[in-house]
């Protein structure tokens, strides 16, 4: 069912809690038993110390960070600042994991020495863009995926050690933007530990395209952006016009695509998300005010969990 975007912004956090049931049937136990694992992405507070944003975190029923390095956050740099038993105590005494390493800065060709940083912290997954041409069709589109996974192979068999996945996002403009290009990806793929991060952003705003593409996926998702195009990231607009990618803000209905997510019995990270212009800024002012916009995304996001 779709909302009006008015009903979406009247949204209460209450609907994000668990209502007490006795004696549930089998199929709503079933139901009941599916459950995200939230992340949440450190660019979504811009520039932010870590030592004021790991706190953030856990209020948003997630156990888990995926940090990012300039210009969309420098949250990367910071580790690298502060040395690794220092951002490893951090992580302890706030009772967080890291999740992600998003590395578009360094690609996907060179992320043997980040996936053995990855190792050191128990990090499960790496996200990055492909590189190649964008704009081809077809039978070429399909060859140019084949290198591409050929290309992968010494990079993948290093995340087989590490314990690491490489997920490559269908990012706009990149070899990996179109749903063919998604399929053929894992199609091609000899090993579970290259796989997609699944961003509705990028695709066409169709409910049924995104959920029927997500159960052609599969397992293949290990990361799924819970973000909506909305009216873009790219030009500056009026913030309640730039919070449109958000779910629940924007006129996209997420509940096809978390029925399919449920339908594959989907275990990978889900990530609220959205971009700020100019990118490197909070979504929001205050710090707390990008924490409840987050768990605004996760009550709407919960109502269609409880109705499916």
């Amino acid at each position: 069912m779709t909302h009006s975007l008015l009903n979406r912004r009247d949204f209460s956090l209450t609907i994000a809690a668990a209502t007490t049931v006795t004696a549930l049937p089998a199929c709503a136990q079933d139901k009941k038993d599916f459950a995200l694992k939230y992340i949440v992405g450190s660019s979504m507070y811009g520039y932010t110390p870590l030592e004021t944003l790991l706190p953030e975190v856990g209020k948003t029923a997630a156990a888990h960070i995926d940090i990012w390095p300039k210009s969309h956050g420098n949250q990367r740099e910071q580790v690298a600042e502060m040395g690794e038993d220092n951002f490893s105590a951090l992580l302890a005494a706030n009772d967080i994991s890291l999740g992600c390493i998003t590395q578009y800065k360094l690609g996907p060709l060179r992320l043997q020495e980040e996936m053995r940083f990855a190792q050191r912290f128990g990090c499960q997954t790496i996200v990055a863009g492909a590189v190649g041409p964008e704009k081809l069709l077809g039978s070429e589109l399909k060859s140019a995926v084949k290198k591409f996974v050929e290309q992968m192979k010494p990079h993948v068999a290093v995340a087989e050690e590490t314990g690491v996945t490489i997920a490559i996002e269908n990012h706009g403009n990149s070899l990996i933007s179109s749903p063919d290009s998604m399929k053929w990806l894992i199609e091609e793929r000899s090993s579970d530990h290259l796989a997609i991060a699944f961003a509705p952003y990028h695709l066409p705003q169709d409910e049924q395209l995104l959920g029927d593409l997500i159960r052609k996926l599969g397992n293949g998702i290990e990361m799924f952006y819970a973000w909506q195009h909305g009216m873009g990231c790219h030009k500056k607009l009026p913030k309640e016009q730039e919070l449109l990618q958000l779910p629940g803000r924007g006129e996209l209905d997420f509940e096809p695509l978390f029925a399919a997510l449920r339908e594959i019995d989907y275990h990978g990270w889900t990530e609220i998300f959205m971009h700020p212009v100019p990118r490197g800024i909070p979504i929001l002012e205050p710090t707390s005010a990008v924490t409840d916009e987050i768990n605004r995304s996760r009550a709407y996001i919960s109502d269609i969990l409880h109705r499916l």
